[in-house]
């Protein structure tokens, strides 16, 4: 007792003093600058119900099955939350844009607004009819006049069709004929030019007018007047409808906004026929407050409909196209790129958004970025991503501890330093580079599931949920159920099976085409997916295969090479991997385009220098590639018939230029399979 008495009540020594006012003002700074936790709107334990016939809906719906079609009651189409931005935002920045070293310009809502309900009248004046009968195709890259071009039919109860930059030439004349598009939207001439190609071959009939939104010359007015398509500037039916001004006819919920035609990898597109209450509907649900100084940055396709849900309803955020309708339903703003992909982290830092949708293959790359150096940086960057997801586990989002201010700092500033959400869709993420990147920049990250058909999505993680490897809960919106695909032993009695939707986000059928739309949706409205889906023990959903895209080996085993990709393409030294097998062989085969960032480092430690071209041809690095992605394989729990037995190594990318990615990033396995069959038969012959 005495030595007790004496250590609490005698003088210590002045250094122990300061140690613990230090250690006590650090306490007191941790607990002044730590965040209230964000508290989940349910049970993260029970985040989904059942119903009947085996479907689940989410926990959020509560004790009835009406499911929500919009969330503000004064803004039930695109015409009206555009509308509702605009009251909202006291007539705030809408639209930016800017040139290179340049701050960013601002269209205001007002402006935006006046300039749509120009055009709009410009297009009726020139004879198009007002109503959801009444198609105008846009084929341009994301900026403010894309918009504008998408409002003006909205506001007079048109129909949207966009046109991707990389479609090619025989899938835009079958949807200009099959939309019967007589009036399309471009940017610029060069976009024109390739419409005129096509109408000079006797091609797409239909096509009367093109108005060009940037500068043309007088040559390629001539040159449409000869194929007898009318070339106009964007400018010049502004001020025609300025001057014959049209009374706004708004839409109905019901009536048709877009036909989105989703590429596909085979055969022609389909016409995803969307209505204004399946894009709002699929905007409806609450996530955040609603913030009118929020700001978007807009570089996915504006041709997708995950970029256009996202613009048309911020604040209520939802996958691939919700952030639109969520951003302008707040009256916030939306800052386009300059155009190129490049140069989209100067328009980060520049821009500084709040509100940031994203794909897992950027996502992908900040994490490769973010690697440690050295072994002890490496452990005291994992050692702050452990006590950093600690606290986002506990529902704790910040950007001011201590690790925020030694580690995180550089990637919180690459993406402009300000970003307090973040969307992620179209393909999946890997559960460490999730849980690395919530820890890291300190924002929320949402991930969602679902496709062009059900208006981007129709499941979402919840806030707070800090778990990985799933796709979240169905939306308010929608039904989610699994149905048996037996001949894969996938059955809902255990909880597996094809993923389907139904719901007022899901799509009326495709255009002119009752065949695909009969496979599509079944006699009771529900939307099959293809995707194969797992419900895990808290209610969330996993997609764990693919329905399409499978095939038979030869001793029985059916492969679904997405899944396998998805393992492979963790591995550092890979950026993409097609994985090929057939049913006169009995095992599988791949090709392998290496990291170009990653693949000098891994072969300068195996003893190997030179360009990449080089790297690709020498064997130790192929066998090192194989083996480790066959420890991710292992890791992965893929069966042994799952894991390749060789690669070849390609130095180019797969990209939507050169033809072998869709315009939603997704593998064209059958253009793969021809440009590398000579490869493939090379390494099944070396096997044999």
């Amino acid at each position: 007792m005495d030595f007790i008495f004496h250590f609490l009540f005698s003088p210590l020594p002045t250094p122990i003093i300061v140690s613990l006012f230090a250690l006590a003002a650090a306490a007191l700074f941790y607990l002044n600058t730590r965040p209230s936790p964000i508290r989940s709107p349910t049970d993260l334990n029970c985040q989904t119900m059942g119903i009947k016939d085996g479907a689940r809906k989410s926990a959020l719906l509560e004790d009835n099955n009406n499911l929500i079609s919009y969330y503000y009651k004064d803004a039930k189409t695109l015409y009206e939350v555009f509308q509702r931005g605009l009251k909202v935002s006291g007539n705030g920045p809408c639209l930016g844009y800017r040139k290179l070293g340049r701050p960013y310009q601002w269209l205001k809502y007002r402006q935006v607004s006046d300039r749509a309900e120009h055009l709009g009248s410009g297009l009726i004046h020139r004879g198009l009819k007002p109503n959801s009968n009444t198609f105008v195709g846009i084929f341009a890259q994301n900026r403010p006049e894309w918009i504008i071009g998408e409002l003006a039919c909205y506001t007079y109860s048109m129909v949207v069709v966009p046109l991707y930059d990389t479609l090619g030439p025989e899938a835009l004349v079958f949807i200009i004929d099959r939309a019967e598009l007589s009036i399309v939207l471009c940017d610029n001439q060069k976009k024109a030019e390739t419409l005129l190609q096509n109408r000079e071959k006797g091609q797409t009939p239909v096509l009367k007018t093109i108005i060009i939104m940037d500068s043309f010359n007088s040559e390629l007015v001539e040159r449409g007047e000869k194929c007898g398509v009318n070339i106009v500037s964007l400018e010049e039916m502004e001020a025609l409808g300025k001057s014959n001004p049209q009374k706004p006819i708004p839409p109905k919920p019901e009536d048709l906004s877009i036909v989105c035609f989703t590429s596909g990898t085979t055969g022609n597109p389909k016409g995803a026929m969307l209505t204004h209450e399946n894009v709002v509907a699929d905007a409806a649900v609450k996530i955040s407050a609603d913030r009118a100084f929020d700001v978007t940055i807009s570089f996915l396709p504006l041709a997708h409909m995950f970029e256009r849900v996202v613009k048309f309803s911020l604040g209520v955020l939802t996958l691939f196209c919700i952030l639109q309708t969520v951003v302008f339903g707040a009256g916030a703003k939306v800052g386009f790129f300059q155009g190129d992909i490049k140069l989209l982290p100067d328009d980060m830092k520049t821009l500084q958004p709040t509100l940031f949708p994203v794909v897992p293959r950027l996502l992908n790359r900040i994490y490769d970025k973010s690697g440690a150096a050295t072994p002890f940086k490496k452990w005291l960057l994992n050692f702050a991503v452990e006590r950093k997801y600690a606290e986002v586990k506990d529902g704790i989002i910040r950007k001011n501890s201590i690790w925020d201010k030694l580690i995180f700092n550089k990637v919180q500033d690459s993406l402009g330093g300000r970003v307090r959400v973040m969307v992620t869709g179209a393909a999946p993420i890997s559960p460490s580079v999730l849980k690395f990147l919530r820890a890291a920049l300190g924002c929320q990250i949402f991930e969602g599931y679902g496709q062009t058909e059900c208006t981007a999505s129709c499941t979402f993680t919840m806030p707070c949920d800090a778990t990985a490897g799933h796709v979240g809960v169905p939306l308010p919106c929608n039904f989610v159920k699994l149905v048996d695909v037996e001949d894969m032993n996938y059955f809902a009695s255990n909880g597996e099976g094809e993923v389907c939707i139904q719901g007022r986000n899901v799509f009326k059928g495709y255009l002119k085409d009752p065949e695909r739309t009969a496979e599509a949706l079944d006699e009771e409205g529900w939307l099959h997916t293809g995707d194969v889906g797992k419900w895990l023990p808290s209610g969330v959903l996993k997609i764990i295969d693919r329905k399409k895209n499978i095939f038979k080996l030869a001793q029985g085993e059916y492969i679904a090479p997405e899944k396998i990709e998805n393992v492979y393409v963790r591995s550092a030294p890979v950026a993409q991997v097609f994985v090929h097998g057939d049913s006169l062989q009995s095992c599988l085969v791949a090709v392998v385009v290496p990291d170009p960032e990653v693949l000098p480092g891994f072969a300068k430690n195996l003893g190997f220098h030179g360009s990449i071209e080089e790297l690709c041809k020498i064997p130790e690095v192929k066998k090192a590639i194989i083996s480790d992605m066959t420890k991710l394989g292992k890791e992965a729990g893929l069966k042994s018939f799952e894991q390749v037995k060789d690669v070849h190594l390609h130095p180019e990318q797969f990209t939507i230029e050169n033809g072998l990615l869709t315009p939603t990033l997704k593998a064209k396995r059958a253009e793969l399979k021809n440009l590398f069959q000579s490869q493939i038969d090379q390494l099944y012959a070396k096997i044999q």
